[in-house]
Order: structure tokens, then C-alpha cells, then sequence
């Protein structure tokens, strides 16, 4: 079996992992600056793959016809795509036997787009899953080949159920891959008039807002931890949540309704205990850690003046 790889982010190294011994290519994404010095890092994809001795390459453009042609020198059965970042070019879909393979972490045709498992969080989903599809030229709108279903659990983020979905997508195209270098699978359409897009997360929609009722909140804070990481603005600075949990206690928003043993905060029809947060320019501490350094009291008011 002679495959080439497509991926770039965590969700997919589980599934390079699984199929490293038939990999003849793995392509990912350029280094990208990131970090306070923002210095060049590899993807987790090329890293693992040189980890594990296998060959990489990242164009800034898989369609440019030279690299197409290199593609096709492989002769390779299928090409495997998971979080790749980049719609591949007809011409690169056809430069392997059986086309282009993809997993993609929804029930297809829901959540099409780059950012499917933060979406279906925000959304309030409580079931996804990992589809292999056949790839065509649209954004995910390629037949249907295979769906495994996922239950979520309600206090699951963004980082839990994308680690959870990884391991899917491995054992589902271990258990696939014969027949897929083989073509011997059947297909078939999405319904394109039941599609959801799930598009690119921005930062600013990681902002979580006090004055708003408490569950489209904690589903927000759950679909962007830890990336790009959810924040709330307070009276005393931004303040990145990284862990929470819902809770019952009641208050006008904005109002602390206990510092102990934990920092309750209440929202427009509930409340969130803080359990782990980082002030801006500090360490992660507990919630707790957090109210005691700053002298907050139950029955204080986070809200900064004019915000809501």
C-alpha cells in the first residue's frame, strides 16, 4: 500500500501514527511564527513525522503544477487528508489512484469548514463524530464513506474531545485502508440542504460575556479551551479561563457569588466556578489563588464600568 499524507494540526497525528509504514510522503503546512518571539515551529504533523523518520515536504502551494507532478511520480493509491488547512486542487486529488481520502471531525454534511469540533461545541451539540469521506473539489461536500458517531460529555472542551476524535479517526482509517487502496468501498451524496459551515475561529469570539446567559457562555468557554483560549474582561484585567464548570449559585451578573473553596461567578441566568485562570502578564493559578490576590469578596462585582 503506497500512500501520501495531508496534515498539519494534532487532530490529525493519531492517524499519521496509525498509517506511518505506508506512508511515502507526509505534506503539512509551512512553519509558522507563533510564541512571544515569534519564532518559526513546525506543525505537530511535521513534527511527529520526522519523529518517526519519514519524509516531508511543505509547499506553500500544493496545487503549483511542479509539485503535482511530483505527486504523481509517487504512484501512490490514495491520499490520506486530515487537518490539512489548504482545498486541494482536482489536480492533486487525481494524482493518486483512488483520489483524495478525508477524515474530517463532524457528521457530515454538519459542520463543514475549518473549525468543526470548536463549533459543535459552541453549538451546544451533544453527539459528532469522524467521517471519511471521499474528497472533490468543495469544502467537504465530497460523498460519504463511512461515519462513527461520538456521544459528548457536557464538561468536555475544545482540547478533550479533538484528542478524543483523534483517536477515532485512527482506528477508522486503520480499519479502512485496504479497501480504500483497493477502490473497494461503496459512496454515498451528502445532503448539501442539511449543511452547517463551520468557519475559522477568531480570537474575539473567545470573549466570554458576563451580562449572557450562562449556558451559550460555558459552551463558548468549552469550544475555545485551550485554543485560542477563552477570556473574560473584569474589573480587575483580562482574564483567561482555563478550566471551569457550571454552577447554581444566582447573583446579578457580573457578581461574585462565593470566593470559596472556589471563585463562583454569576452570569445573566446562572453561574460559572473558575477553577483555573491566568491574569495577563501572570501564571496560571486556581480561581481561589486569583480572588484571594486581589482581594475579592463574595458579593463584589467583576463587571468592569459600562461593560456588560
Amino acid at each position: 500500500m503506497r500512500v501520501v499524507f495531508f496534515g498539519t494540526g494534532a487532530f490529525a497525528v493519531p492517524a499519521l501514527e496509525s498509517m506511518a509504514p505506508h506512508l511515502v510522503l507526509v505534506v503539512s503546512q509551512p512553519d509558522r511564527p507563533s510564541g512571544r518571539g515569534l519564532r518559526l515551529h513546525a506543525s505537530p504533523v511535521k513534527q511527529r513525522a520526522l519523529e518517526l523518520g519519514l519524509h516531508v515536504e511543505t509547499p506553500e502551494r500544493s496545487r503549483a503544477p511542479e509539485f503535482v507532478e511530483h505527486l504523481r511520480s509517487l504512484d501512490a493509491d490514495f491520499l490520506l487528508v486530515a487537518s490539512y488547512g489548504q482545498i486541494l486542487s482536482q489536480a492533486v486529488l487525481d494524482s493518486a489512484r483512488q483520489g483524495g481520502i478525508n477524515l474530517h471531525g463532524s457528521i457530515l454534511p454538519a459542520w463543514r469548514g475549518a473549525a468543526p469540533i470548536q463549533r459543535c461545541l459552541e453549538a451546544g451539540e451533544t453527539v459528532t463524530g469522524v467521517t471519511l469521506m471521499q474528497m472533490d473539489r468543495g469544502m467537504d461536500t465530497g460523498d460519504l464513506i463511512n461515519v462513527c458517531r461520538v456521544p459528548i460529555d457536557p464538561d468536555e472542551t475544545y482540547g478533550m474531545l479533538e484528542e478524543r476524535l483523534a483517536r477515532v479517526a485512527a482506528a477508522q482509517v486503520v480499519l479502512w485502508a485496504a479497501r480504500l487502496a483497493a477502490g473497494a468501498y461503496t459512496r454515498r451524496p451528502q445532503d448539501s440542504s442539511r449543511a452547517t459551515l463551520a468557519p475559522k475561529v477568531e480570537r474575539h469570539e473567545a470573549r466570554l460575556r458576563l451580562a449572557a446567559p450562562l449556558s451559550g457562555e460555558y459552551n463558548r468557554y468549552r469550544a475555545f479551551t485551550p485554543n485560542p483560549g477563552a477570556f473574560v474582561e473584569t474589573a480587575h484585567g483580562r482574564l483567561r479561563v482555563w478550566d471551569a464548570r457550571r454552577r447554581t449559585g444566582q447573583g446579578s451578573p457580573g457578581d461574585v457569588v462565593a470566593t470559596s473553596p472556589e471563585l463562583v461567578v454569576a452570569f445573566a441566568d446562572g453561574a460559572m466556578a473558575w477553577l483555573e485562570v491566568q491574569p495577563e502578564g501572570k501564571k496560571r493559578m486556581s480561581g481561589r489563588d486569583f480572588a484571594n490576590g486581589a482581594r475579592i469578596r463574595a458579593g463584589d462585582s467583576l463587571l468592569k464600568e459600562n461593560d456588560g
